[in-house]
């Protein structure tokens, strides 16, 4: 027995028989929400409880240091693995931690109960919340759906804790709409049964109004952030920008070059005069290496279908330039 399991005990054994109310309404969540959430939020009132149940009975057997007060069980399980007081051995005082799809995955549990005694493989509980929204025992027997113990006579309450809970799921109806605080919530799925539960669906017109709100929103987000990428794309340019020859005025310095000492403009004149043929070489030579850099730069476009008009382009603008050189050239 763990000893300060036998005090919660105690406790849950006089609490045996007690029924919540049809809407889900429990004492012992009505508890919770005005003497554990620090929100006193209303969800807690009609919440599942067969967790907030145990930090009822916990908190008046004087040990909730050691048992917790959480409202998911999912957390709860998770706080016992903290304090190293969670397992796969069952004995009467413990947690028993369940998942009905027997995965035995913590993040996976559905629900909790109290373990009143062990007969060989069989467990015997004291669970709320269960067949209907009551507080009765139980019997397991090769129960597969159990994912671990907590042993609360193995924690040693030294550490301060704040109840954390898993937020409920949005209505369908607030799909697409701006979203309150989120309202803390208790893990609890019914065990599987045969059962009927009344199911209020909303209607076709708020499911598709929500849906296409969502598509909208969608849209939207992702056509400014195509804009953004594209603005920086601009911004931040992977090369250099090609340069685009202009051929006619050029900029003149502010102030005349100084030549060196021993070269006059005499000099410069005489030695332009003998040596014609060099300049119009050089600027042969300066034009076809722009234009190489320039074609090079865009080699990566010759798959475009585009490119075609700019060779053709080119081809003219170079055809009417050697014309007009050769029409000088006879002239002179």
């Amino acid at each position: 027995m763990d000893p300060i399991g036998g005090k919660l005990l105690d406790v849950a054994r006089k609490q045996v028989g007690y029924q919540a109310k049809d809407d889900g309404y429990s004492k012992y969540g009505e508890w919770y929400r005005t003497s554990v959430d620090g929100d006193h939020d209303s969800y807690f009132s009609t919440a599942p409880w067969c967790d907030m149940f145990l930090a009822w009975a916990a908190q008046q057997a004087g040990v909730a240091d050691q048992v917790g007060q959480f409202a998911s069980t999912i957390d709860h399980a998770k706080w016992f693995e903290k304090q190293g007081a969670f397992g796969h051995k069952p004995e009467p005082g413990a947690l028993v931690f369940f998942d009905w799809s027997g995965s035995g995955d913590v993040d996976q549990i559905d629900h909790v109960g109290l373990v009143e005694s062990v007969d060989g493989d069989c467990l015997h509980t004291i669970e709320g919340n269960t067949d209907g929204g009551q507080l009765i025992r139980h019997t397991r027997c090769d129960d597969g759906m159990v994912v671990g113990y907590g042993y609360p006579g193995k924690v040693k309450g030294a550490e301060k804790y704040a109840p954390k809970h898993a937020g409920p799921p949005a209505p369908v109806q607030r799909i697409g709409a701006a979203q309150d605080a989120a309202v803390p919530a208790a893990r609890h799925v019914p065990a599987p049964a045969p059962a009927s539960h009344d199911t209020n669906l909303p209607s076709q017109e708020v499911v598709m109004g929500g849906v296409l709100a969502l598509i909208l929103c969608g849209t939207v987000a992702l056509t400014a952030g195509k804009a953004a990428a594209a603005r920086a794309a601009e911004m931040t340019p992977d090369r250099a920008p090609i340069r685009v020859r202009k051929r006619g005025k050029h900029h003149r310095p502010a102030a005349p070059v100084a030549l060196p000492a021993d070269v006059s403009p005499a000099d410069l004149v005489a030695a332009t005069t003998e040596t014609t043929v060099m300049p119009a070489l050089s600027l042969a030579a300066a034009h076809e290496a722009e234009d190489r850099e320039f074609w090079g730069r865009i080699a990566h476009l010759k798959e475009d279908e585009d490119l075609a008009f700019w060779d053709d382009l080119h081809a003219e603008s170079t055809l009417t330039s050697t014309l007009s050189r050769t029409l000088a050239a006879a002239t002179d």
